[in-house]
C-alpha cells in the first residue's frame, strides 16, 4: 500500500472515531499531497520519497509553530500542534539515531576529503541525499558542523 492510501485509511478511522486532532492533521496532509500532485497541471502519482518529504515538512511546520507558541507562553495553542505532529509522525519511517547519522557523515567526509566548514555544503548535499526521509535536516546539519569544525 502506498503512503497516501494509508493516510486515507487513517482519515476514515479518525472520522469514525471522531478524533478531531487526527482528523485535522490527516486532512492537512491529504491536502498537501493533492496540491503536490496537481502542481504540474496533470494528476500524476507522487513517489514514496516525495510523499515522505511532504510528511516531514508537515511535522516540522507543526513543531516549529509549537516552539513559537511555547516561547510566547501560549501552551493552549502549542498542545494541539504537538499532537498533530505526533499523528503525522506515525507515517514516517523510524528516524535514525544520532550515532548512525554520525557514521554516515564520517563516511561521506572520508569519501569527499572534506577538510573544514568550507566543504559543509558538499557534505550536507551528499548526506541529505543518502539519508532522505531517515533523518532530520537539522540533526544532519548539527552533526556535520561538529565533524567539520
Amino acid at each position: 500500500m502506498s503512503l497516501s492510501t494509508d493516510i486515507m485509511t487513517a482519515l476514515k478511522v479518525a472520522m469514525k472515531s471522531k478524533n478531531t486532532v487526527a482528523l485535522t492533521a490527516l486532512r492537512a496532509v491529504k491536502s498537501a499531497i493533492l496540491l503536490a500532485q496537481t502542481e504540474n497541471g496533470a494528476k500524476e502519482e507522487l513517489t514514496e520519497e516525495q510523499e515522505l518529504k511532504i510528511l516531514q515538512k508537515q511535522v516540522k511546520q507543526r513543531k516549529d509553530s509549537a516552539a513559537i507558541f511555547l516561547e510566547q507562553g501560549r501552551e493552549d495553542l502549542a498542545t494541539p500542534e504537538l499532537a498533530e505532529a505526533e499523528v503525522i509522525s506515525q507515517f514516517l519511517p523510524e528516524a535514525m539515531s544520532d550515532e548512525d547519522v554520525a557514521k554516515v557523515v564520517e563516511a561521506v567526509i572520508a569519501k569527499t576529503g572534506a577538510e573544514g566548514m568550507k566543504d559543509m555544503g558538499k557534505v550536507m548535499g551528499m548526506v541529505s541525499g543518502e539519508l532522505a526521509g531517515k533523518a532530520d535536516g537539522k540533526t544532519i546539519s548539527t552533526i556535520v558542523k561538529a565533524k567539520l569544525s
